[in-house]
């Protein structure tokens, strides 16, 4: 079933925040959390410390001491959508989250989008307003099955470019 939902948490980032990176709308585990990449099987997790020779983390507050101590930020491309369950390709009515705050307050270098999802919106939405071109990483999504776990970290090691 179809709903309309705004995003539920607000966005991750600290004053040495150097690379955004934005995924599109959480999934339903995430919502269920309240915070990024909350489904046990997207890889995110096991991605960003791979790349920065850290150790996986296992809560919430683990999770954002890397991601801080890692130069990074993370939001949503998305502020508000119609969506069914977690499905990207349900998205409709899409209204992008104002990154003004995190790109007012941090000096980032680089934008990144986790998917094609993220980045199409991106492009459409908020590149016009950021001026910003951003870069598509592969999902880390368990949707994205044909993607391994080493073929991602290589596409994704890019971001430690800009940090």
């Amino acid at each position: 079933m179809k709903e309309e939902l705004v995003h539920p948490f607000g966005p991750l980032y600290g004053p040495d925040s150097r690379v955004l990176i934005l995924g599109s709308f959480p999934s339903v585990k995430s919502r269920e959390i309240n915070f990024y990449y909350g489904h046990p099987q997207n890889r995110f997790w096991r991605v960003i410390p791979e790349i920065f020779g850290r150790e996986v983390p296992t809560t919430i507050e683990e999770k954002k001491e890397l991601i801080l101590s890692s130069g990074l930020a993370l939001w949503d491309t998305i502020g508000s959508c119609e969506i069914t369950g977690s499905s990207d390709a349900s998205i409709r009515n899409a209204r992008a989250n104002d990154i003004g705050v995190i790109l007012r307050e941090c000096d980032i270098r680089k934008i990144f989008c986790n998917g094609k999802t993220s980045y199409s919106l991106y492009c459409r939405l908020l590149e016009p307003a950021t001026g910003m071109k951003a870069v598509c990483l592969p999902s880390t999504s368990p949707a994205n099955a044909a993607w391994k776990m080493d073929d991602l970290i290589r596409a994704w090691s890019e971001i430690r470019e800009y940090v």
